[in-house]
């Protein structure tokens, strides 16, 4: 996204390299020009939006959320975080798209069309939770490699479909079954073909809960395209890398998926502690499942400013993967006490869960609203960052804002 100072000294072979081809006619180029295929693109209208989302990296796209951006109950798609491992695909026809479903485990293996997932099966419509493995990455110490996210890999959006269960057992489960994989049309950045950019999956329990489901709407429109247009896997509570988009094959597996990103380091943490900066063996890595309870103060704005005397209110959301939030707090001195925080239940399993609370501040100054969650496994967020690991996933620290009393 920074790219027009370096385009504009660059010489043609340059060009050629970016491009990855001889630039035809290069010499004709007019003095200032920059090939389109250099010219920075505008994600914020090729996806529709929020001007205040953060673009984290253009090839490929990944662009966040600010805390303040997420304050809706159901997040509205300008609002929605985006995390690609490849290239959003292009041209696509919903009208011939199938959906395979195969592997070693399938009794008969089958195809769907759009018109008979549609037709054939019951619909069913949930607000899901959705957060990347990776988000909170930026706190990491020593850094991590990746997109540093901050707060904002998160949404929760009403999605519809039908349940991935109900297409499964229509082909038929072996009783060896215990893993499923998907496999989309999106391309990898080197645009070959025999490679993919990602295909993960989830075990059977998984894959056949009444939530995970092959959506092809949201918030009761088509998917957009950069969301998975026009079909998705949707995993509440799990890493955003399971509800994997453009989905054309779900192969169900007598084995562990071992499609790409499920195996060495992605999307795994260390099975047991280790040291900030210690080197793991990729057998001593655990794959990530359900994610770990978290909150996010996301009203007001962080550097808030408000009078003294004034009750300043606050609200945000809470998830805790496969469990509920059973209680919230909120501290104004750094952690050293905490107030309760009033929190409603889920909408429905795996949605996140609303909070707000009446905050009074004792005298003018400098302040942080610290949030803090519990699962209904007793299960806190901790305070500062959590345990160490290679990749910088799971940070589930306490999410604090500034207010300033005058």
């Amino acid at each position: 996204m920074k790219r027009r100072e370096f385009v504009k000294n660059a010489t043609l072979s340059t060009f050629a390299t970016l491009i990855g081809t001889e630039l035809v006619f290069g010499t004709k180029i007019l003095d200032g020009y920059t090939p389109l295929a250099l010219q920075d693109p505008d994600p914020f209208k090729m996806f529709n939006k929020h001007p205040e989302m953060i673009v984290l990296n253009d090839k490929p796209w990944n662009i966040e959320a600010q805390a303040h951006l997420l304050d809706d109950k159901i997040t509205p798609n300008s609002c929605m975080f985006i995390r690609n491992n490849g290239l959003v695909p292009e041209r696509i026809d919903a009208k011939s798209w199938k959906l395979t479903i195969d592997g070693e485990s399938v009794i008969n293996k089958k195809e769907y069309t759009l018109l008979e997932l549609k037709s054939k099966f019951k619909h069913y419509t949930y607000q899901l939770a959705i957060e990347c493995g990776g988000n909170g990455r930026s706190e990491f110490n020593p850094p991590a490699k990746g997109n540093q996210w901050t707060v904002g890999a998160i949404h929760c959006a009403s999605w519809t479909g039908v349940r991935l269960r109900d297409v499964l057992e229509d082909a038929g489960i072996k009783n060896d079954a215990v893993y499923i994989g998907y496999h989309a049309i999106d391309k990898h950045l080197s645009m070959d073909p025999n490679k993919e950019p990602i295909s993960r999956g989830c075990p059977m329990q998984k894959a056949l809960q009444d939530e995970t489901i092959l959506a092809f709407k949201m918030n009761d429109e088509d998917i957009p395209l950069v969301h998975g247009y026009p079909l998705r896997l949707v995993a509440g509570g799990w890493p955003a890398s399971v509800s994997g988009k453009w989905i054309h094959t779900i192969s169900i597996r007598n084995k562990v998926h071992d499609g790409t990103k499920m195996t060495g380091t992605a999307y795994r943490v260390p099975c047991a502690p280790v040291a900030p900066g210690e080197k793991v063996k990729d057998e001593d890595l655990c794959i990530i499942e359900s994610m770990p309870v978290k909150s996010l103060i996301t009203y007001p704005k962080t550097g808030a400013i408000i009078n003294k005397g004034k009750p300043l209110t606050i609200r945000g959301h809470a998830w805790a993967g496969e469990l509920e939030v059973s209680k919230m707090e909120y501290s104004i001195d750094y952690g050293s006490t905490w107030a309760a925080c009033p929190v409603e239940k889920p909408v429905n399993r795996l949605s996140w869960q609303h909070f707000s609370a009446q905050v009074n501040f004792p005298k003018a100054g400098y302040y942080e609203v610290w949030a803090r969650a519990t699962d209904s496994n007793g299960m806190a967020q901790p305070m500062l960052l959590p345990g160490w690991n290679p990749k910088g996933y799971l940070n589930n620290a306490c999410h604090r804002i500034a207010v300033k009393v005058k």
